[in-house]
């Protein structure tokens, strides 16, 4: 089991005049993000009085209450409860999660900072590549823009800094790296993480049903392939190369 945060949390706090936050860390860890997916998905499940709307951010849930309907009061009570009912650190991921294979580019052209990247790791870009591509990332929180997530925990030797300065902008599907954790730009952006992969993932489309391709508690495993594949992919192929799977409810 991962280790646990200091006994002092969770903590609520209150958010504005009509949300709660429930911090399990002051940083991020596994524990604190498997447990704010999960109670998320509780309160999905069991609402609070008032309850309006959830989401999560790399440890913490945000309840918005309706205040004609509830007070502080009686949501600061109701969360309690809920906290009080098991250890949240080592709960169960939520059902209906799902495991991505993405296609990538690493390097080339399209994406210009492996090396650079790979050397504060201290690997050589193709151990970087290895390093990166070995296992499932966690969707930890979607966030910075729409449909954007971020993923992790690479392996220690991947907290890197961010850079002192921007990049001016990456493209859309941009693969990015720092403080052990990986971002898939949604959008072209500014950024100060190094730009490492490039993929074809259109992670906002605003004209479905469900305009965000990932959730958290999904899982993404970056698949190598050439810079001409990818093309083919992003001209042939709407998901870009992305395919998904289930993942069985009680999988770690």
């Amino acid at each position: 089991m991962p280790p646990r945060p200091p006994s002092d949390w969770p903590v609520i706090r209150t958010v504005g005049v009509d949300g709660m936050l429930v911090s399990f860390g002051d940083r991020l860890s596994e524990g604190a993000n498997r447990a704010a997916l999960a109670f998320r998905a509780a309160l999905d499940g069991a609402p609070v009085p008032g309850q309006e709307e959830t989401s999560t951010s790399l440890a913490s849930v945000y309840v918005r209450f309706d205040l004609r309907g509830s007070d502080h009061a009686a949501v600061h009570s109701a969360l309690t409860k809920l906290l009080a009912q098991r250890d949240w650190f080592d709960a169960a991921l939520p059902h209906g999660r799902k495991r991505w294979r993405v296609p990538a580019v690493f390097g080339t052209a399209l994406a210009p900072q492996l090396s650079e990247a790979a050397a504060l790791a201290g690997l050589s870009p193709d151990e970087a590549i290895r390093s990166i591509c070995a296992t499932p990332l966690r969707v930890q929180t979607i966030g910075f823009a729409p449909g954007q997530p971020y993923l992790g925990e690479l392996p220690p030797h991947w907290d890197i800094p961010r850079q002192t300065g921007l990049t001016p902008r990456v493209p859309e599907g941009a693969l990015v790296v720092a403080i052990r954790q990986m971002v898939v730009f949604s959008v072209s952006a500014p950024t100060g993480w190094r730009h490492v992969g490039q993929t074809a993932l259109r992670l906002f489309r605003p004209d479905q049903p469900d305009p965000f391709l990932l959730r958290p508690g999904d899982e993404v495993q970056f698949v190598p392939v050439s810079a001409e594949t990818l093309d083919t992919m992003r001209r042939t192929d709407p998901a870009g190369g992305a395919v998904a799977v289930a993942i069985a409810q009680g999988a770690a």
